[in-house]
């Protein structure tokens, strides 16, 4: 196995850890956690759209929070077994342990087997309904990273891959099959839509060469009237989905805080700024974390 020379950006404790267990941890992405939010919010969403009990509120909360630690590990290993002749090809990307040549691909397969199983053990904490839900779940996550060779949105492939936690979280904490579960869903892809889409604008040079789909390559500059008109329909879902569900007031008025931050991404998105997309893509997480605030207080 080569090594990867430390990298100033990292955080401490990724330079403290041996040269072998931080290849995985690069894998996974734990050095850039805001994938385990955007993959955490939703079930969080989920499960205050149900407000099952206190307790059983901060259970799911927990295992939600560390099961999107495993899974979205799990993912990132996923597509960068499909992805790793791609991801030599791209500036961005080329560093990952795969494509690198850090780690093997048998060295990935164990690695992936491993955050399956633990992740497995989380989801048998869970109900029966919700466990079913997520196996259904694998199937988004193995085809994701096919999408991109066959589509010119895999970004829609993401988002029913990300939202997933929003049906499982609601399910989960004894919500059931309802107008407030699909509103809550399409919500959550949406909102995966927006953020990936800009994500997608750094790489668009790249994806063209390299022959690949993104909804930024299709887009283009027509990027900020789609996301403006996708915002809407994502806050009109939530409003359904609190409706569903009998939020009063509090929902509403709070409800303003993610729009308002939408609004902003949108106003000064600068798809040609790869640093201006990255900031505004990271601001998903305070965005995501408002929609879980209006959601608790209604």
């Amino acid at each position: 196995m080569t090594e990867l020379p430390v990298d100033s950006e990292w955080p401490n404790w990724l330079r403290r850890l041996p040269a072998n267990l931080r290849a995985y941890a690069l894998l996974a992405r734990l050095d850039r956690p805001i994938g385990i939010w955007l993959l955490f919010l939703p079930g969080l969403w989920g499960i205050l759209l149900a407000r099952p009990p206190a307790l059983e509120t901060c259970r799911l909360i927990v295992l939600f929070a560390v099961g999107s630690v495993l899974m979205r590990g799990a993912g990132c290993v996923v597509n960068d077994l499909w992805d790793r002749d791609l991801d030599r090809a791209v500036a961005r990307t080329r560093a990952r342990p795969l494509a690198s040549g850090l780690l093997s691909a048998r060295q990935a397969l164990g690695f992936l087997l491993l955050l399956l199983l633990l992740s497995f053990a989380i989801l048998l904490q869970l109900n029966r309904t919700a466990q079913l839900l997520g196996v259904l779940s694998l199937v988004p996550v193995a085809l994701y990273p096919l999408a991109k060779r066959f589509t010119s949105w895999p970004q829609v492939v993401l988002g029913f891959t990300f939202g997933f936690g929003a049906p499982m979280g609601f399910i989960a904490a004894g919500g059931g099959f309802s107008l407030g579960f699909a509103a809550l869903y399409a919500s959550a892809i949406l909102w995966d839509l927006h953020f990936d889409t800009i994500y997608a604008h750094q790489d668009r040079a790249d994806d063209a060469i390299a022959g690949i789909g993104s909804s930024a390559l299709a887009l283009g500059r027509r990027t900020k009237p789609f996301l403006a008109a996708n915002a809407a329909i994502l806050m009109a879902l939530l409003v359904l989905a609190g409706e569903a569900r009998g939020r009063g007031f509090g929902f509403h008025a709070a409800l303003a805080l993610p729009a308002a931050s939408f609004a902003y991404q949108i106003l000064t998105l600068d798809i040609d700024n790869p640093q201006n997309c990255l900031r505004l893509f990271r601001l998903n997480r305070e965005t995501g974390l408002l929609v879980a605030l209006a959601l608790a207080l209604g």
